[in-house]
């Protein structure tokens, strides 16, 4: 891959990140956020343990007071190391000590707190035990939109993730399919987005004839066919940030059936797309795109939400589903990805990420959305 590295966050994005949280979750009622380590925290401090144990690690925000993040002991070197630290205050504890008491002593202790929601549930209950007076809700419940809204900076990093799941994707329809297992060629979907920049490859979903009606087959020993419509879908996180496409291929030519329902998720995910733009309601993408696939007397066969958040992670809030009345904001990314899955034959699915513009949408994916050949 060419072109520019994005600069890297800094001590102040992370503090503004940090100042934003606490004034959402005013806004919401709470009385402050508890981050456990994992993405949330990625994203307000720029600190990853080394491990993730049984010894707590929280950052405490709360409107009005200065982050604190209460940390092991022994982990802290590693925590002053972090690009955030000097954006708030670390206050460590050492083992014999009780660190419920220690992080309860930063809490109203009859506080109703946003706590993340890869938070162990002995920790939750420890603090629980600790202050039987406050209460928790999930972030994803309590501010499911503190992480969708992306800066420019964000933005960017997402456009080369894209851009190198659109490089992967154009190596790998040079490979042959047919004779070979669906893991060998997931395979090499992990070694190409590893090759064009990621770090880390969440997923590599190869499903062949039959398979292919399972959205989340992901890999198996079935060996590709002439014939076969296999879905691609892969994707993972390059820089920090997450990529996700799907195209679905033919082994040789296809059918005029095969071809035809192609060409309905093809526009499906055409209408979802161009259902974007700022002020529409999450739910009215996925109205859009299911309403095509339903036109074609397939919707039985569209059996999951339109699309799903991405950022620090693949899968986020927002979400594209029927229900989310949440409107759409210049800056949310999302992905856009109708299929149909008919059982014991074949499935279609095409994907995009997309992010909302100040009058619509624009794709992060640019492959060819068209009926592709492979051998």
């Amino acid at each position: 891959m060419t072109g520019s590295t994005p600069a890297p966050f800094t001590a102040d994005d992370y503090r503004a990140r940090m100042e934003r949280a606490a004034r959402h979750a005013a806004d919401a009622g709470l009385a402050g956020l508890l981050v456990a380590p994992g993405p949330d925290m990625v994203w307000l401090t720029g600190y990853t343990p080394t491990a993730v144990t049984e010894r707590l690690t929280v950052l405490v925000l709360a409107p009005g007071r200065d982050p604190v993040l209460v940390v092991p002991t022994l982990e802290a070197p590693d925590a002053e190391h972090a690009t955030g630290a000097s954006a708030l205050t670390l206050r460590d504890w050492t083992d014999g000590k009780d660190p419920y008491a220690v992080t309860a002593a930063l809490l109203d202790d009859r506080g109703r707190f946003g706590i993340s929601d890869n938070t162990w549930a002995m920790h939750l209950l420890g603090l629980q035990r600790t202050l039987p007076g406050s209460s928790y809700a999930s972030l994803t419940d309590a501010l499911p939109m503190l992480r969708a809204v992306k800066d420019a900076a964000e933005l960017e990093l997402l456009a080369a993730a894209g851009a190198a799941a659109d490089a992967t994707f154009e190596e790998i329809r040079k490979v042959t399919f047919a004779g070979r297992r669906e893991s060998d060629v997931g395979h090499d979907l992990a070694d190409l987005l590893r090759r064009f920049g990621h770090s880390q490859v969440d997923f590599t979903i190869v499903g062949s004839g039959p398979n292919g009606a399972n959205p989340h087959h992901e890999v198996g020993d079935r060996v590709i066919r002439p014939g076969d419509m296999v879905v691609l879908d892969f994707g993972g996180l390059k820089d920090g940030y997450g990529s996700d496409t799907t195209r679905t291929v033919h082994v040789g030519e296809p059918t005029a059936e095969e071809r035809a329902v192609h060409d309905v998720v093809r526009a499906a995910q055409e209408a979802g797309f161009r259902a974007v733009r700022p002020g529409v309601a999450c739910q009215e993408v996925d109205r859009a795109a299911r309403a095509v696939i339903d036109d074609a007397g397939y919707g039985e066969y569209f059996i999951h939400r339109t699309g799903h958040g991405i950022g620090v992670t693949t899968h986020e809030p927002p979400y594209m589903i029927e229900g989310e009345e949440q409107p759409l904001v210049p800056g949310m990314c999302f992905s856009v990805e109708p299929g149909v899955y008919l059982p014991g034959r074949f499935g279609v699915r095409i994907e995009d990420i997309v992010t909302v513009t100040a009058d619509g949408g624009r794709r992060l994916n640019d492959t060819t959305r068209e009926m592709v050949i492979v051998d």
